[in-house]
C-alpha cells in the first residue's frame, strides 16, 4: 500500500513549486511541476505531477490531456491513498470538456466525479499525534486549542490513517516532553479534513479525517522518527507565515 511521504522527491518538488505559485510565479511554478513529471519514479509520482502540470496548461486541450494522464496513472494504481482524488479528477475532466462544448462527455464525466465524492471509506488503522500521556481506554475529544493556531477551540478531534502525519502532529504539538502516536478507533462517524483535502493536493492523499465523536486509544505506535530541533523550527515557520483560515 502507498503511503503519503513528504520525504518524496516529487512531492517536495510540488510543495516547491506550490510555493512558487503562491508567490506569483507561474512560469517558474510550471517548470517545477514539469520537473516533477519528468523525475517521477512510478505512477504514484505521475499523477500527481501530472495533475499539477495540468492546472498550468494555457489551453484547455493541453489541460485536459494532463488531467486524463492523471487520472489514468491514478486509477493504474487503484489504491485507498489515491481513489480520494478520484472526484476531484473527474470534476476537472468535466470543466475542460464544458469549456470545449462537449456536453455530453462534460455531464458524464460530472456524474462519476459526484458517484466517486466520498466513496471510499478508509478501515485505518488509525492514529492520533500529541504531547499528552494516555492509556489505553482513554477517550480524545473535540475542544482542545490548535496546535497551530492557539486561539482557536476546535470542534472536531482529528486523526490519519498515515502513521507519518501523526508524528508530525507529534513533533509540533503544544507542551513538554515526548511526543506520542496512539492508535485510536473514532466511536462515530468523520469525515475528510477540510482543511487538507483538496488544497494541496488533489482528494485527501495524506488521509486526514476529523469527527466530532471521540476516538479511543487502543495503542500506542512506537515505530516513528520525531523531527530534529532544525526541522521543527522549520516547520513552526512555516505555521507561522501561513495566513489561511481554519476550517472548524
Amino acid at each position: 500500500m502507498i503511503k503519503f511521504d513528504t520525504n518524496n522527491a516529487v512531492i517536495k518538488l510540488c510543495m516547491s513549486g506550490l510555493g512558487l505559485e503562491e508567490s506569483g510565479r507561474n512560469e517558474e511554478a510550471s517548470a517545477i511541476f514539469f520537473q516533477a513529471w519528468q523525475e517521477s519514479a512510478d505512477d504514484y509520482d505521475r499523477f500527481i505531477a501530472a495533475y499539477h502540470f495540468a492546472r498550468h496548461q494555457e489551453s484547455v486541450e493541453d489541460k485536459l490531456k494532463w488531467m486524463e494522464t492523471s487520472l489514468q496513472c491514478a486509477q493504474s494504481i487503484n489504491d485507498i491513498n489515491v481513489i480520494s482524488a478520484y472526484s476531484t479528477l473527474y470534476a476537472s475532466i468535466a470543466k475542460c470538456y464544458e469549456e470545449l462544448g462537449d456536453s455530453v462527455l462534460a455531464e458524464k464525466n460530472s456524474g462519476l466525479a459526484k458517484k466517486h465524492k466520498g466513496a471510499a471509506v478508509d478501515e485505518g488503522p488509525f492514529y492520533h499525534g500529541t504531547k499528552a500521556e494516555l492509556k489505553v481506554g482513554d477517550l480524545l475529544r473535540a475542544g482542545q486549542n490548535s496546535n497551530y493556531k492557539s486561539e482557536f477551540v476546535m470542534n472536531h478531534i482529528y486523526f490519519t490513517a498515515n502513521v507519518k502525519g501523526a508524528g508530525l502532529a507529534a513533533s509540533l504539538a503544544k507542551g513538554e516532553g515526548q511526543g506520542h502516536v496512539y492508535i485510536v478507533e473514532p466511536t462515530g462517524a468523520f469525515e475528510d479534513d477540510p482543511n487538507l483535502t483538496d488544497k494541496k493536493l488533489p482528494g485527501n492523499l495524506t488521509r486526514s479525517y476529523r469527527s466530532q465523536e471521540p476516538l479511543r486509544i487502543i495503542g500506542e505506535e512506537t515505530e516513528w522518527t520525531d523531527l530534529t530541533f532544525e526541522e521543527k523550527n522549520k516547520w513552526k515557520e512555516n505555521l507561522a507565515e501561513n495566513k489561511g483560515e481554519i476550517i472548524n
